[in-house]
């Protein structure tokens, strides 16, 4: 039976301290590294069981710490004040994200997998971190976003992303609108991107998550997770062949 390491990962920015946690298989030989952006709770038990349940031997996942060491929401009103804050200030939001490739890259070194064989994940809030991470150039071989937001303050700024973005979306979620979905699609074919939008049929915002149940708005949809889930896989698969 394998056995999942699940250890804190510190790195600083700009003198400030952070702390993910870098999840992996014991006595595996991975050849790719994950950075998992996770939802607005940041580093939470549920985050870590995610990524314990995603974790394949040949990868390692490093859960990104968007908010500082030792900030973590105990509920949804201080999760939204956590990343209100970071998306009203989108240079401190990609500081923060390049903060993270680098300490996934840190790890990919020490690993012995490479820097040159990263890729990045995330849900609802991470989904959108995801997508800046594409827009802003970031050395990563694959983008994924879990019903994710799909704005950005100046999408002209946008860089063609270092490889394929898939955005994994619920056809019904209230938090993404036609109109925003239609905005990205044209940025990402200006900037001649490798990109897929997949939406799923009657699944709404969080549908990946067990314990959302707000029906209509955020509710987990096993059958669209599932689907959602391989697709991922299936990307990596190639982009890491």
């Amino acid at each position: 039976m394998q056995e999942i390491v699940v250890q804190a990962q510190p790195y600083e920015l700009d003198g400030e301290p952070f702390e993910g946690q870098l999840l992996y298989v014991k006595g595996a030989q991975p050849r790719r590294a994950l950075l998992m952006a996770p939802n607005f709770f940041g580093v939470s038990q549920s985050a870590i069981k995610l990524a314990h349940d995603l974790l394949t031997e040949d990868t390692v996942i490093l859960i990104l710490d968007p908010y500082g060491k030792g900030v973590h929401p105990q509920d949804a009103e201080q999760a939204m004040a956590a990343m209100s804050s970071l998306r009203d200030d989108y240079n401190k939001l990609r500081k923060r994200l390049e903060g993270g490739v680098q300490a996934l890259a840190m790890v990919a070194e020490e690993l012995g997998i490479g820097a040159n064989n990263m890729a990045a994940f995330g849900f609802c809030f991470g989904g959108g971190c995801v997508l800046e991470l594409a827009r802003m150039g970031a050395p990563l071989k694959a983008f994924i976003s879990f019903h994710g937001l799909l704005e950005t303050p100046e999408p002209s700024s946008s860089e063609t992303p270092k490889g394929p973005v898939l955005v994994l979306n619920g056809a019904d979620d209230p938090m993404v609108s036609i109109d925003s979905r239609l905005a990205f699609e044209e940025e990402m074919a200006q900037v001649g991107a490798d990109w897929q939008v997949v939406n799923f049929g009657g699944a709404v915002h969080s549908f990946t998550d067990p314990e959302a149940n707000v029906p209509g708005r955020s509710q987990y949809h096993p059958v669209v997770a599932r689907r959602a889930f391989a697709m991922m896989y299936d990307l990596l698969d190639e982009v890491f062949h």
